[in-house]
């Protein structure tokens, strides 16, 4: 079993740990958290061991019901790997940390390509993850790009891609931040920093992004253009897309033409958190104009699709599976989920 420490139980470290400790080959050593929150209470309900990375701090943790099992460097010491889910700017401070105790870490994509040197997504470098130290999955907007672009580029050759993020305001849990009444370029300048993410990953494609926030908490859309080395074909792109274990098709007959609808569609499935962990990609959207240009939208939950991608990428450093193939099945059996 692959024991993997969670630092940092919130957004997307709560979402890890509960896919982890669903794993057959992997379990949870330790979550962290910095204060008694209700996210704290909900590890202890998990049974995940709760350290905290100011151990002056345990009395405040203990007084509020919630049992101390150490620090943050215990739990280190703990683990095989640590997946690092702290708050982005945060989780670059705790590689001295990682280096001192010999462990592998995942930093999550709200780090600079920099603190790991190596940036991963399943669908595309997946053996070059093994054997590393460390590395850090893309963020949720990367990952959705990264995915169809790598679908794009094995069937036809990607000569370049110029995509708009319309991005979320907050997660729905996020009380602090907006905008309420706007729509903000973000930034005014172009490109955005999506594009250069996505050559982290995929060092050859060509690609220009723009992005803004709109005043919705769902997920991500993205308007995305390819232009092909060669002539494309709708039906076997869509039939890729279909085949694709984490890239969802969302079928023109179920009426979905929205986020909003999508969540609920997630929430009726069953999803835990009514989770996306796959690209969602409009059936209706998909054309290709002049044989060559390949136009769609997708829908990105920023809250899941890193989720699996964390998953994965442990396998991948550990060399606990041969191929990125065998990961994601692994994955998304354990989850239990096929793609919308």
């Amino acid at each position: 079993m692959i024991k993997v420490a969670v630092n940092g139980f919130g957004t997307i470290g709560k979402r890890v740990a509960d896919a982890v400790s669903a794993q057959t080959d992997m379990e949870i050593v330790g979550v962290s958290k910095t204060r008694p929150s209700h996210e704290a209470m909900i590890a202890q309900k998990r049974g995940y061991p709760l350290y905290i990375a100011d151990i002056s701090k345990k009395d405040q943790f203990e007084n509020a019901g919630m049992k101390v099992a150490g620090s943050v460097e215990e739990m280190i010491q703990a683990a095989d790997i640590i997946v690092d889910a702290t708050p982005g700017g945060v989780g670059a401070g705790n590689r001295a940390m990682y280096e001192k105790f010999g462990k592998m870490a995942i930093w999550q994509g709200g780090e600079d390509h920099s603190v790991a040197g190596f940036s991963f997504n399943s669908s595309c470098n997946f053996a070059d993850a093994r054997g590393r130290q460390f590395a850090r999955v893309v963020s949720c907007n990367t990952t959705g790009l990264c995915r169809i672009i790598k679908l794009a580029d094995e069937a036809y050759g990607v000569k370049k891609v110029r995509a708009t993020m319309i991005r979320r305001g907050a997660d729905p849990g996020d009380a602090k931040r907006g905008p309420v009444d706007a729509i903000v370029l973000n930034p005014v300048t172009i490109p955005s920093h999506h594009g250069p993410d996505v050559q982290t990953v995929l060092p050859d494609i060509d690609i220009v992004t723009m992005a803004m926030i709109v005043p919705t908490t769902f997920m991500h859309m993205h308007v995305v253009q390819m232009d092909l080395a060669n002539a494309g074909d709708k039906d076997k792109i869509l039939r890729l897309i279909a085949d694709n274990p984490r890239i969802g098709l969302v079928k023109g007959y179920t009426g979905i033409k929205s986020t909003a609808e999508l969540k609920e569609y997630a929430s009726d499935l069953g999803r835990p958190r009514s989770d996306l962990w796959e690209s969602c990609v409009f059936e209706d959207s998909l054309s290709i104009v002049d044989g060559k240009e390949l136009y769609l939208f997708q829908a990105i939950h920023q809250e899941a699709d890193v989720v699996v991608e964390n998953v994965d990428c442990i396998r991948a450093m550990t060399g606990s599976a041969a191929t990125a193939g065998e990961s994601v099945a692994m994955t998304n059996r354990a989850l239990g989920f096929e793609t919308i």
